[in-house]
């Protein structure tokens, strides 16, 4: 019986390579989409208005700092100049001495040859540079008394000279090195001024006004510690006040230094208060604008007292005094560097140059946080 033919369709041994190449580049980029979104670093969040606030103050707090570095700076390169020029002027004046005295050598020199007798005198006399001849003692020997002490003050002139001339080299590095801090410290303040004003400008109007509740909300509060303090210092004057006719003897003395600062106070707070809204601006000193430092300076000046350029200076000069114990025209200084500075007008108010953008005002002494305060003497 012959065979049957088979009915099965025979098994197909195409390549199934594209299939698996298209389920391997599938594969692939969803590994590769989902190593992505894993390794993606996650946008920062916005900050709060409350975190915009402490950062905006603090880059002005640290363009304060930039501030008094750089008043300090321009202060130390203004007195290195005169420095500087003090000493150029001596040195060309050793110099005119100098050629005053060789002038005088080169007469007695002058004198020898027309006398018949140039050599060795005459050769030393019109040298360029006599000093090799300054130790034969053969050559001194032929010579006057007033020519030994020209030569000897001609010596030792040219040592002062030289003296004076190394002086003020040493002096011009010295000005070179401030001039170069100068230049550091007013890129610093402008750094920190651009981030403030650049976070600032991103704000939208709905955060711009919830900006200015904030400030106010932190006025309100330092206006109310002012008020306490005005309440206290009230009390303590009342107090001094009842207490003082029994202990009055009628002497009469004991007031002298209190009227003389009382005068001095009343100056510096006129000029003070003729200064507000006047602009900041940092490094400046008046007349039509004014940093902390530069309106205190100002105002102590016109009482006759001449104050340091730097809250850093001064905050040394005078007597320390209590927040407690503050009285018209005493500095109080703030911060823990010490980078600003406002003038106490009493009732825990200040006159001040506040930052970059503002005018000079009046405002509570607790708006920022005192490091001490200072009575100028």
């Amino acid at each position: 019986m012959p065979a049957l033919a088979s009915h099965r369709k025979p098994r197909t041994r195409g390549r199934t390579t594209p299939a698996v190449g298209l389920t391997t580049v599938a594969l692939a980029s969803v590994t590769l989409l989902s190593t992505q979104s894993a390794t993606a670093a996650p946008a920062e969040p916005k900050p709060s208005i409350e975190e915009v606030q402490k950062k905006v103050d603090a880059l002005y707090r640290q363009a304060g700092t930039a501030t008094q570095q750089y008043n300090k700076a321009k202060a130390a390169s203004a007195e290195q100049r005169s420095k500087v020029d003090a000493l150029l002027e001596a040195a060309a004046k050793r110099a005119d001495k100098l050629n005053e005295t060789r002038r005088e050598l080169g007469s007695y020199a002058a004198a020898q040859y027309r006398g018949g007798s140039i050599a060795p005198t005459a050769t030393f006399f019109l040298a360029d540079d006599p000093q090799s001849y300054f130790d034969q003692d053969q050559l001194m020997a032929r010579m006057t008394s007033r020519q030994q002490k020209a030569v000897a003050d001609f010596r030792t002139q040219q040592k002062e000279a030289a003296a004076k001339r190394a002086e003020a080299t040493k002096s011009l590095e010295t000005l070179t090195a401030s001039q170069a801090s100068l230049r550091t410290s007013k890129q610093q303040v402008q750094t920190k001024l651009t981030e403030a004003r650049t976070l600032l400008s991103q704000l939208t109007a709905e955060e711009k006004a919830r900006l200015a509740e904030l400030e106010r909300k932190k006025e309100a509060e330092a206006e109310r510690k002012a008020d306490e303090l005005a309440r206290q210092q009230a009390e303590k004057e009342k107090a001094a006040a009842d207490e003082a006719p029994k202990t009055n003897t009628g002497s009469g003395t004991g007031t002298g230094s209190d009227s003389g600062y009382s005068s001095k106070a009343e100056k510096v707070l006129a000029f003070a208060r003729a200064q507000i809204g006047k602009p900041y601006v940092w490094g400046a000193t008046g007349p039509s604008s004014y940093d902390c430092s530069g309106l205190t300076q100002a105002a102590w000046k016109a009482a006759g007292v001449d104050l340091p350029r730097t809250t850093w200076d001064q905050v040394k000069v005078g007597t320390r005094v209590s927040t407690a114990n503050l009285r018209p025209g005493d500095l109080v200084f703030f911060y823990d560097d010490i980078s600003h500075v406002g003038i106490y007008k009493g009732g825990g108010m200040m006159i001040h140059a506040p930052k970059p953008g503002a005018n000079v005002r009046e405002e509570s002494i607790y708006y920022m946080p005192i490091y001490g305060s200072v009575r100028p003497s």
